[in-house]
């Protein structure tokens, strides 16, 4: 992660992150209630800005949280950001709160949400890693789907994934995966994940836990393209040890091989299809974020 800091908007105004306050009685910070949406720009362009919109808004609406901003006035700020951080790649966080409340946690005592954007540098996997691949484990906690909020929801909530990164830190690798309370895969702790087999390009199902990523969504419709067979279904662990080849992805890591899961070598890392798969999504980065807005 790099520490650069570069001038964030806030409730409509642009301030340096030290002017950017907020109240210790926010129910983000003391309940975890809100949401985000991470994405990436190159070109000074957003990739894919509005499919991250429409995703925020079904997140605030599953969570009854009414911001008083349209699309435009976000894309205008998020521009805006993007030029005051005098980037021309990086990295974007749109993150909403309930807003102020008191120490009960009845939302109906909050007062107006907040809405931040957050400009950022940020490299989670290095260049060595991109090139050799990456360690996973299976994680011990579990991702349970039907039972509370749904993972669709990109809620401000994410222990469940600190603590599957916490046993990989402990397990010297570099990713955790999460299964569900069925012994289904899920997704990374914070990506997505892709198998390769038998000539097929797999996924987790939605049903399963995964999130509905941006870049998942990308990578899907890359490989319809070029008839590649996809599938969208169940996976267990059986199917990551057997597999031709693995990646994750995701706005923050973007792609990456995966060379081991739980010290079982893949067959391919990095694998033909996952060098198609990057070449692929890079030209249509640069197709879409090319040239003025």
């Amino acid at each position: 992660m790099n520490n650069d800091t570069f001038p964030c908007w806030i409730n409509g105004n642009i301030l340096e992150p030290s002017q950017a306050l907020i109240s210790i009685y926010d129910h983000g910070l003391l309940y975890g209630d809100g949401c985000f949406e991470g994405l990436r720009f190159h070109h000074k362009k957003p990739f894919r800005l509005e499919q991250h919109l429409a995703r925020l808004h079904r997140s605030l609406r599953s969570l009854d949280i009414t911001i008083p901003y349209t699309d435009r006035a976000l894309e205008d700020a998020v521009i805006a950001c993007i030029n005051e951080s005098r980037l021309t790649d990086g990295y974007i966080r749109i993150l909403v709160t309930r807003g102020d409340g008191d120490m009960g946690l009845n939302p109906r005592n909050c007062g107006n949400p907040n809405v931040f954007i957050i400009p950022a540098l940020l490299s989670l996997v290095s260049e060595d890693a991109r090139e050799k691949g990456i360690r996973l484990i299976t994680s011990s906690i579990r991702r349970a789907v039907g039972t509370g909020l749904d993972t669709r929801v990109k809620s401000l909530n994410y222990l469940h994934s600190i603590l599957a990164r916490i046993e990989a830190n402990s397990a010297d690798v570099d990713e955790a995966i999460l299964l569900n309370q069925f012994g289904h895969v899920a997704e990374c702790s914070a990506a997505n994940i892709f198998l390769f087999s038998n000539n097929a390009l797999l996924t987790p199902s939605l049903r399963d836990g995964a999130l509905e990523g941006i870049t998942r969504r990308a990578i899907l419709e890359l490989a319809a393209d070029h008839s590649i067979v996809c599938r969208e279904t169940s996976l267990n662990s059986y199917d990551l040890y057997n597999a031709d080849e693995c990646f994750i992805c995701g706005s923050g890591a973007q792609l990456v091989p995966v060379k081991s899961i739980d010290g079982r070598k893949m067959k391919n890392c990095p694998g033909p299809f996952y060098k198609w798969a990057v070449d692929s999504y890079q030209k249509l980065v640069y197709k879409e974020c090319r040239g003025e807005r």
